[in-house]
Formats: C-alpha cells, sequence, structure tokens
C-alpha cells in the first residue's frame, strides 16, 4: 500500500507550529482562558469516541475531526495493513502519527496543554486508541460478527413480539379484574343532588389510565430494543448512541430541574404551614372577641368576623408575595405574561366588585344597620335579611326581597328606624287640618285620646302635638307618638288614623277636606250609631273602643265646628 503525504499534513504542521509560537508568547492565566473558550469537536468511529480535538480560525475543529477520522477509516478498511505498524514520528515542534508514509494526524504542544499533559504522552495514547479502534472496526465487520450481531437482533425482536402481545393481554386482564373489583366501590362525586363526576366517568378515566400505562410500557420496551438492535452493528452503533444520549440528556434535564426546585418546594412547605397556622391562631383569636371572651374598648363582638376575613386576605396576600420567587417557573416569561394577563383582566373587571367589597366593610364598620334592622334605602324600605360583602338583602313590608349593592347604600341615605327605637323610642307622626272655630286646645285633646288608645304609642315619653301651618282653610296639626317596634309601623298607623276619626266623629268636629266651597248644611262626621252599618259588626271593636265603653264625652263636645262642604 503506498501511501503519500497530503498537501493537507504540511498545513497542520505550520497550522501547529504557529500555535505554539503562539502559546508560547501569551501569559499563563490567559493562555488558560483561550484554551477553556476554544471549540473542539469528537473524533469517533463506529459510534465510539477515540478523543476530542481542538482546532484554529482557517481549521476549525470539527473539519478537523472529520479529516482524522477519514484517513483511519481509510486505514481500518485496508485489511493487509497491520495496526502495529502504526508509527508516532517527531518532526519539529510536533508529533505526527503515521500509517506508512500517511500521515493520520498531526500532536501539537497545543494539543498537548489541552490535556494538560505532554506532547509524547498524548501522541501515544492517541496512537494506542487509533490501533484499538482499527482492530474494532476490522473485527465488527466480519462475517461471524455480522451473523453473530444477525441473530441476536432477531432474537430481540421476537422477545419484543412477545413481550408486547403478553403486555397486551396482561393490561386487558389487569383492566378487567380492576374494574371488578371498583365498579361496586367507586361512587359518583357531588354535592347533595348534584353530581360532579359520575361513577361511569371515574370508571372511564380509570381505563383510560390503564390504557396510558400500557401504551407507555410498550414505547419504552420499542426504545429499548431500538437502542440494543442498533448498537449490534457497526453502521448504525452511532444512531443507537444518539438515541441513548437523548433519552439520557432529558431525564438528565429533568433530574436537574426536580433537583433544582427541591429547595424551594421546601420554602413553599414551609410558608404554607406557617401561614395555615397563623390562619388557625388568627381564627381562634377573632372567635374568643366573636364570644365576648375578649373584650376591647370602642370594638363591637360583631366586628370579629368581618375583620377576621379581612386579616385572612391580608395574610394570604403576604404568603403569596413571600412565595412567589420560589414558585417554579416563576421566572419565565410565560409565567410573568400569564401573570400580567391575570392582573389586568382583575383589574379591568372587578372595580364594582372591590368598591362593593370595600362598601361593605366600612359599613360594617360604620354601623349603618345590623340584620333585624327595618331600614329604607332609596325608594326601598324593609329589614335587613342579610349583609354580605358585595350586597345587602332587604326584605320589604310587602314580603319582597331588594337586593342592593353596598356600594350604592354607602354613596346614598340611609334611614334606619331600629337604631333609636328602644332608646328613646322611634317617633311616629301624622297630620289633620281642621277648621279655625275649633278650638286648638279640643283638637288637642282629641289628638291625645286617639294617640292613648292606639296599641304600641308608649305613654312615657307622653304624645306631643305641634301646629305645623295657618293654611287658608284650616290649621294643620301634627300628632307625635312614641314607639319601640319598628317593625309595626304601618299597623300603629293605620290604627292611630282609625282613632282618630272615631275620636272627632264622637265629638262632632269635621277634619277638613283638601278644598272649600261653602259650608255645608249638616257638619260632615259619622254620627256613633252609624260607626258599625253593614257590613262591619260591633264584634269588629278594638281593645282600646271597648275599654272606652261608657265613658262620657268631656264638655268641650257640645261645641259643634261650623259646617263644611266637600267639592
Amino acid at each position: 500500500m503506498s501511501l503519500r503525504i497530503p498537501i493537507l499534513t504540511l498545513l497542520l504542521m505550520m497550522l501547529a507550529s504557529s500555535l505554539h509560537a503562539a502559546s508560547e508568547e501569551v501569559r499563563p492565566e490567559t493562555a488558560v482562558l483561550l484554551e477553556s473558550a476554544l471549540e473542539t469537536a469528537p473524533v469517533e468511529i463506529d459510534g465510539q469516541l477515540l478523543f476530542r480535538v481542538r482546532g484554529v480560525s482557517s481549521f476549525p475543529a470539527q473539519q478537523r475531526a472529520d479529516a482524522i477520522r477519514e484517513r483511519i477509516e481509510k486505514v481500518a478498511a485496508e485489511p493487509s495493513y497491520p495496526s502495529e505498524r502504526l508509527s508516532a514520528e517527531v518532526v519539529g515542534n510536533v508529533t505526527m502519527i503515521m500509517a506508512g508514509q500517511a500521515t493520520l494526524m498531526i500532536v501539537s504542544e497545543a494539543d498537548a496543554q489541552l490535556e494538560h499533559t505532554s506532547r509524547d504522552h498524548l501522541a501515544a495514547l492517541h496512537l494506542s486508541r487509533i490501533r484499538q479502534a482499527i482492530d474494532e472496526y476490522r473485527r465488527s465487520r466480519t462475517s461471524d460478527a455480522l451473523v453473530k450481531a444477525g441473530l441476536y437482533g432477531g432474537g430481540a425482536t421476537v422477545i419484543l413480539a412477545l413481550g408486547i402481545a403478553v403486555l397486551l393481554v396482561l393490561n386487558r386482564w389487569l383492566d378487567k379484574v380492576l374494574s371488578r373489583l371498583l365498579k361496586n366501590r367507586v361512587h359518583a362525586v357531588g354535592i347533595q343532588s348534584f353530581q360532579i363526576l359520575r361513577s361511569e366517568t371515574i370508571l372511564k378515566a380509570f381505563h383510560g389510565l390503564m390504557l396510558l400505562i400500557g401504551v407507555a410500557t410498550i414505547v419504552v420496551s420499542a426504545y429499548a430494543y431500538l437502542h440494543y438492535v442498533l448498537a449490534l452493528f457497526p453502521w448504525t452503533r452511532s444512531i443507537s448512541n444518539d438515541l441513548f444520549d437523548l433519552a439520557a440528556g432529558a431525564f438528565e434535564h429533568m433530574g436537574k430541574s426536580v433537583g433544582a426546585s427541591i429547595p424551594d418546594i421546601l420554602v413553599l412547605l414551609i410558608i404554607y404551614y406557617v401561614c395555615r397556622f397563623v390562619l388557625r391562631l388568627t381564627r381562634h383569636f377573632f372567635d374568643a372577641v366573636e364570644q365576648k371572651r375578649v373584650t376591647f374598648t370602642q370594638f363591637e363582638p360583631e366586628w370579629a368576623l368581618p375583620t377576621y376575613r379581612l386579616v385572612r386576605v391580608l395574610i394570604f396576600a403576604f404568603a403569596l408575595i413571600v412565595a412567589y420567587p420560589y414558585i417554579p417557573g416563576s421566572e419565565s416569561a410565560a409565567f410573568k405574561g400569564i401573570s400580567i394577563f391575570i392582573g389586568l383582566v382583575f383589574s379591568l373587571g372587578s372595580s364594582a366588585a372591590i368598591s362593593n367589597l370595600i362598601a361593605g366593610y366600612l359599613m360594617t364598620y360604620r354601623r349603618v344597620f345590623k340584620v333585624g334592622d327595618r331600614v329604607k334605602v332609596g325608594d326601598v324600605t324593609g329589614d335587613v335579611i342579610a349583609i354580605r360583602l358585595q350586597v345587602t338583602h332587604l326584605r320589604t313590608i310587602k314580603n319582597e326581597e331588594v337586593t342592593i349593592p353596598n356600594s350604592q347604600i354607602l354613596n346614598g341615605n340611609v334611614t334606619n328606624f331600629s337604631s333609636m327605637a328602644v332608646t328613646p323610642g322611634l317617633i311616629l307622626h301624622t297630620t289633620v287640618g281642621i277648621g279655625y272655630e275649633t278650638p286648638w286646645r279640643q283638637v288637642e285633646a282629641m289628638l291625645r285620646m286617639a294617640a292613648k288608645r292606639t296599641m304600641g304609642i308608649v305613654g312615657d315619653p307622653q304624645p306631643f302635638i305641634l301646629l305645623t301651618a295657618l293654611g287658608d282653610f284650616a290649621i294643620t296639626y301634627e300628632l307625635n307618638g312614641y314607639i319601640h317596634d319598628p317593625h309595626a309601623i304601618a299597623q300603629i298607623h293605620a290604627e292611630l288614623h282609625r282613632h282618630i276619626l272615631d275620636v272627632f266623629n264622637e265629638y262632632g268636629v269635621q277634619i277638613m277636606t283638601p278644598a272649600y266651597e261653602s259650608d255645608p248644611s249638616e257638619p260632615k262626621v259619622v254620627r256613633q250609631e252609624q260607626w258599625y252599618s253593614a257590613p262591619a259588626s260591633s264584634g269588629q271593636r278594638t281593645e282600646a273602643e271597648t275599654a272606652n265603653d261608657g265613658a262620657s264625652p268631656p264638655a268641650l263636645a257640645d261645641q259643634q265646628p261650623a259646617g263644611w262642604r266637600a267639592r
């Protein structure tokens, strides 16, 4: 075999000399940095790594590695040339590994510095690895080796087919057995009569999980089969190594990611349990405040629950702020983008909800009203049946439920009929118009008598009368009486009006109509014998009427007012 030194060999020698000369002029610390930054490439034969080589800008490392590999394979493809005849010759500042007259590669001082060893030692190591690679290259391509590899490959194929068949049968058998065991034990998940997950859905999910496990097992078996069979033949051994490196790289990356996340996960667990402990302690404290076992001045017990809810939100917010940097993936652009999007949607779509929420807490601490109070909000009058963070529910006197946003309540006027009803009492009032010819003392006495007959109007403090207007045709009297039951305002009002009509009819005093035309021939009053005209009956008399039976009218009853007639 005649091998000649190519022109490329001379170029490599010149490059090696220049690299050696340049390395001698560079300071040691600078040389270390340059060597760590240099690109290297592997020299592989049939998927087996021999060594790595460096390159220069005019002859990159990958091109140099490919050239060395091609020359080694060319020598290995000549069975007549024994590997023992390979030699290492020193030429100037480099060592050349020769195959007869052909140069396989050049080892320079720069290559030795990259491996942190001497040039002669590195050349000897490379020479030994090249000889082993040539022998293995020839041995793996013999007829016996290829037949053996084919038999092993065929056996692996049979084992894979049998394994897949067994896995399929075993998967079906396990699916049937476990389905029978779980069929009577799996129940639907729901809230009362509403089913969130039906039992059939849970069983289908279980079947899908078993199928997924079977498919994953077959995929792993096929991967192991390909890795083994491809490694049997020299031409596909590099593909087998690539498959292994791909899987190993994926598992290595996953392992590093999980390992790097373990400290953050431990910190998150600590934050979780600390937050849980603080919440429990806070709940016990406010429960004690609500039950009056712990008291504070100027702090009402009914404020305990809403205050706890507010403090709980603050604790959650603080815990989230502390835990955010430790959440895996929190530094990624996708996580930040989703966080910004959620914050934007929350800020744009929840302005009204937040205003109602803040208004709910402000109403609680301002003691505007409480559950059970009779209030008037705008045009709605009713009893407070529920106070939520967002809205307040009222039940009107017509038994209608009205929902009012808390922000509307906070920004409007609220009349609370219950806050002052017990002490000193809620003042119930009504007005009547009486002619000028009737003495005002008589009118006030009759109004007090009507108030006294009315159940629900207390005697202490005493009712009082105000003259609110001296009109064109009548004097306007306002009767004011104290009550303690704000929920009976309508009933007390109605009963008071009935007694006013009765008292004024008893004493023949006419209540003025809205307009005056002329004096009527008779006063516009209802005589007592006509009070129970059909279909009314005396059985409908009130307790106050029964108590007044037999009472004689005062002397002022003899004074009859002048006549009036309605338009």
